[in-house]
């Protein structure tokens, strides 16, 4: 099939912070992998508003001159006009990869759906909201881990508990009352000292940690958390992000070999037997818990981390996830 990917290049379409990797390695590298013949159309420096009339028209331009069997998009935020995308439909098939159903259909998802052939959604929940919309053309997905990068070799232990991330106020938060109980976590990622990571690093940093934690960017409701500090107290009221969600990091952290401790988001005993191949937690107590429990039993964790890891070779990497989709809209 010839594809015309539709994406940002770097992570937030800013070049600083360095390459947009799971849409550069997962997406746009799994598609060639899986032998179709992909053209991109990055749009990083058109997010400058000044130049969204040149986006359109250039998107457009490129559209017409690749003429693809599918125009594959994966949206950051409202760049593209209803018009443009429409054009588009009319003439080309269409998907988007919607990433944040769980929280933003209401605001986003709604008012792009019902303009491309298909819709890919990671929440399997909000399938009904799709057709209340119009839009009956809908994929259930889900991330994945990439599958193009090497498994990192085992040299050894360097990490009772990591995280990485970005800097979110409550994984300050809870990062550090975990120190103050005695817990030893490492954080990398864009805003801790020890900065960011290359994939190849983190993948690394996975295998090397007893304990690899998942923490949620989302609105916490710990009182704990939100009566820590005015600002927090504030920020409580205004964020809208208010619900938890699966993330690729759920599917890297054991794809690469480590025992992933996270907290539980609906939909996740879909992938992983929970307690068998992924440890959760509901709140930081019971983070600390478990934490100390798995750190002093080495044999338990060492199978979860092994069950975890052979279900996520066997079912996880992104060639599974876009082989799917794309077998999915073929039949259709």
């Amino acid at each position: 099939m010839k594809i015309l990917f539709v994406d940002l290049q770097y992570d937030y379409g800013i070049k600083a912070r360095g390459l947009n990797y799971i849409g550069e390695d997962g997406f746009r590298k799994t598609l060639v992998k899986l032998h179709h013949d992909v053209e991109t159309f990055y749009y990083d420096e058109y997010l400058n508003p000044h130049r969204l009339a040149d986006l359109q028209r250039d998107l457009i331009a490129c559209a017409d001159r690749v003429r693809s069997e599918l125009i594959f998009f994966i949206l950051f935020e409202g760049q593209f006009s209803i018009d443009t995308l429409e054009r588009l439909k009319s003439k080309y098939t269409t998907v988007n990869w919607f990433c944040d159903d769980q929280w933003r259909f209401e605001s986003f998802t709604c008012i792009y759906a019902p303009h491309f052939t298909y819709c890919i959604t990671t929440d399997k929940y909000s399938v009904l909201k799709y057709h209340d919309v119009g839009q009956r053309n809908v994929i259930v997905s889900q991330w994945a881990a990439i599958d193009e990068h090497p498994l990192p070799e085992f040299k050894g232990y360097r990490y009772d508990v990591s995280f990485v991330g970005g800097v979110h106020p409550f994984r300050i938060w809870f990062i550090e009352q975990l120190k103050k109980r005695g817990i030893n976590v490492e954080a990398f990622g864009h805003g801790w000292p020890n900065g960011s990571v290359s994939a190849e690093r983190m993948n690394d940093i996975f295998r090397s940690s007893k304990i690899n934690l998942n923490l949620s960017n989302s609105k916490s409701h710990d009182i704990r958390f939100v009566f820590s500090s005015f600002k927090t107290l504030k920020r409580y009221f205004r964020q809208g992000k208010d619900v938890s969600q699966i993330k690729a990091r759920n599917f890297e952290i054991p794809f690469f070999g480590g025992l992933q401790l996270t907290e539980y988001v609906p939909g996740l005993d879909d992938h992983f037997a929970i307690g068998k191949e992924v440890i959760c937690y509901k709140d930081l107590d019971e983070a600390e818990l478990l934490i100390k429990y798995y750190l002093r039993h080495d044999e338990e964790r060492e199978k979860v981390r092994q069950q975890g890891h052979l279900t996520a070779l066997r079912s996880h990497g992104y060639a599974h996830r876009l082989q799917k989709v794309l077998e999915e809209i073929r039949k259709r």
